[in-house]
């Protein structure tokens, strides 16, 4: 009889999201920044297509890059209100 799956991702993305809840947008920032640098990392390396949803590098490091500004964006705002 084979184990059953481990649902080990599962956890870690709430564990992600409780975090960025927790954090608000300096997680986003975090993370966003965190996985941009792999990306562009792994890309500088030959990396064309990813096994995330989008598919293309070049989608997912600009989708991260929107991310990354957007989680500044409100980290700014949050500070100065």
């Amino acid at each position: 009889m084979t184990a059953p799956p481990d649902p080990l991702r599962l956890c870690v993305y709430a564990t992600v999201a409780a975090l960025t809840w927790w954090c608000g947008p300096v997680a986003v920032v975090f993370f966003a920044g965190l996985a941009l640098a792999g990306y562009l990392r792994a890309h500088r390396q030959g990396l064309r297509r990813s096994a995330c949803l989008l598919r293309d590098v070049r989608v997912v490091l600009a989708y991260l890059a929107v991310l990354l500004l957007a989680g500044l964006a409100g980290a700014l705002r949050s500070w100065w209100t």
